[in-house]
């Protein structure tokens, strides 16, 4: 009996030994448990945190004013005035933002573009043959024309420059007064094809970029003419002319003042002692560009896939900022002295001389912004028409 004691001793000590390791294999379980719950939690906050990184706040659209509707639908709706307007093939509407029609035109255009123009807006049928003019109040006309529609622009005035094509010539030049009618025709024979218009501040010049390529180089040209008004009629005359050597293509132009500055795909020029002259900015790869309270504001990339940025030139030519920006700009609005943008579900909101008012996150693409009355934006985004403060 007595050799048989310690062998029961020695028993209870491993049953002993056996209780902490199974406390500890429990331990360890519950231990992988809660850091790989941390793990995932630490992953989804950092996601949050990136998506909201350097944004003053983070705004859910379908809790904003305005109403839904679907995406194809979204995609017809542009912001003007204190709403929106309506484009299809069969007629074009205004509407509020509560979505209640205003005034409705019908129109058969097989491909219409929309662009505002400050108290103005203009759908017209590019490569078709009429265009509707309206204000906040009212369509102010529907105008038929002889030739295909190529581009549209107008001034501040309500005059309208319409680039059509010709059978005749490279193409033409009509200037419209504020009421719809045709008051001059410039054909282009020796310059080439017209490109683009631009207005200036007092609608008493237009420039007419053209391209001619008849030669074995391209050669482009900004025709400027002088609009006067007479006792029944506007009347354009032959002002200034301006070249350079070189195989570019001027697709836009802005007048500052008397300045007139004229842009290619990836570079600035601008009217200096009667000569084109290239400014030293390396754009790159130009995007939008906007004219606000006097000052140019550029948003350009490096390339291809490359990160967009913005550039802001002051009066006296001199970049005041330029900064990176985002990957994709879907849309950029000017109201005044304020310049907002949209780009990778951020709204950016400067003012002239630069400096960023409100930057904040939305939680849907958006399509189209503009400024309404106040400090407040519309926004179409994919499920609707909404408004931001």
């Amino acid at each position: 009996m007595a050799k048989n004691k310690p062998n029961k001793d020695i028993e209870k000590k491993k049953t002993r030994k056996s209780n902490p390791s199974v406390g500890l294999t429990i331990a360890v379980i519950i231990f992988a448990a809660l850091l790989i719950g941390s793990i995932v939690l630490i992953f989804m906050v950092s996601d949050k945190i990136d998506s909201m990184q350097g944004a003053d706040s983070q705004i859910k659209l379908a809790a904003q004013g305005g109403f839904n509707c679907e995406y194809s639908e979204a995609q017809k709706l542009y912001p003007y005035g204190e709403g929106v307007i309506k484009v299809t093939n069969d007629r074009i509407a205004y509407l509020t933002l509560s979505g209640t029609e205003i005034y409705t035109v019908p129109v058969s255009y097989s491909n219409p573009q929309c662009s505002v123009f400050g108290d103005y807006a203009a759908v017209f049928d590019l490569n078709g043959y009429s265009f509707t003019v309206m204000s906040r109040d009212k369509a102010l006309y529907s105008t038929p024309t002889k030739n295909q529609i190529k581009a549209l622009t107008m001034s501040k005035k309500g005059y309208v420059a319409l680039i059509t094509g010709s059978d005749e010539s490279n193409g033409d030049v009509v200037l419209y007064d504020e009421s719809g009618k045709a008051q001059y025709q410039w054909s282009s024979y020796n310059s080439g094809f017209p490109v683009c218009c631009s207005f200036d501040a007092d609608s008493t010049k237009l420039a007419v970029s053209t391209v001619n390529t008849s030669g074995a180089v391209v050669v482009p040209y900004i025709r400027v003419f002088a609009i006067s008004k007479g006792k029944s009629s506007l009347e354009m005359a032959d002002s200034a002319m301006y070249t350079i050597d070189g195989n570019v293509m001027f697709m836009s132009m802005f007048y500052i003042g008397e300045k007139l500055f004229a842009f290619t795909g990836n570079s600035m020029y601008e009217v200096k002692e009667g000569k084109l002259t290239q400014n030293n900015y390396d754009f790159s790869a130009i995007g939008y560009i906007n004219l606000v309270d006097g000052k140019l504001f550029v948003t350009y990339s490096d390339g291809v896939s490359q990160l967009n940025k913005l550039a802001i030139l002051g009066s006296s030519d001199n970049l005041i900022y330029n900064s990176d920006i985002g990957t994709k700009i879907s849309s950029v609005a000017v109201s005044g002295k304020l310049y907002a943008i949209s780009v990778d579900r951020r709204i950016f909101v400067f003012d002239s001389t630069g400096a960023i008012l409100n930057d904040f996150s939305v939680d849907e693409d958006i399509i189209r912004l503009n400024f309404i009355a106040g400090n407040k934006l519309c926004v179409v985004s994919a499920s609707g028409v909404h408004t931001v403060t």
